[in-house]
């Protein structure tokens, strides 16, 4: 079981979205621990939805579809200030230290920004029926614990690859590099956060 959630939460984490730019942007701009705090703040919304499908909280998941448009306006919007943010920063000329406090915002912010997508408790759901997990786990809680363990070691180690693997460049990009990155990344947030808000509208 912990092996099927490490498999799981790798596959669902590594479509590269908006939670994944700002992983790679931050992984960029200020290093390995920021871009990897930003990941494992996906990675523990991911673990929290996982646990809702996992073990059959049919009441709670409901109540989270049914608020979809309020969570999916509140995350439109903020990947919208997000982006702004981003544009109009300027990369640092020095690899920045990152602070507790500055940390614990990272990953606060993409804790929030994936849970604002309560239709990814549908997709765990939908995954773990196709393994053959679904009923299991809602009556072996130890082995439900086990998938969730898995579904956030899965997500993490691919956070840890991507921002690991980012910050290997990052010394080889000049300044005018990492500002047109700042730009491009940001525009590509600002378009997933509008794309957000307006699907919510035509729905």
């Amino acid at each position: 079981m912990f092996l099927k959630g490490v498999t799981i939460g790798f596959s669902i984490a590594a479509p590269v979205g908006p939670i994944g730019l700002l992983c790679i942007r931050r992984s960029l701009a200020e290093g390995v621990l920021p871009g990897l705090m930003t990941g494992l703040g996906a990675a523990t919304a991911d673990a929290v939805y996982g646990c809702i499908a996992g073990f059959g909280l049919t009441a709670l998941s409901n109540f989270l579809v049914d608020q979809r448009f309020l969570l999916g306006l509140f995350g439109g919007l903020f990947l919208c200030y997000l982006a702004w943010r981003i544009i109009r920063s300027q990369p640092p000329t020095q690899p920045l230290e990152p602070c507790q406090t500055g940390l614990l915002t990272t990953f606060g912010t993409t804790f929030l920004l994936t849970l604002a997508n309560p239709l990814t408790i549908l997709s765990f759901a939908a995954v773990f029926a196709g393994f053959g997990l679904g009923s299991r786990a809602r009556t072996d809680y130890a082995a439900a614990w086990r998938l969730v363990v898995g579904v956030f070691t899965g997500s993490a180690l691919w956070w840890l690859l991507l921002s690991g693997g980012v910050s290997l460049v990052r010394q080889k990009l000049g300044h005018s590099m990492l500002r047109s990155i700042n730009w491009i990344s940001g525009m590509v947030i600002l378009g997933f956060g509008l794309y957000s808000i307006g699907r919510l509208f035509r729905g």
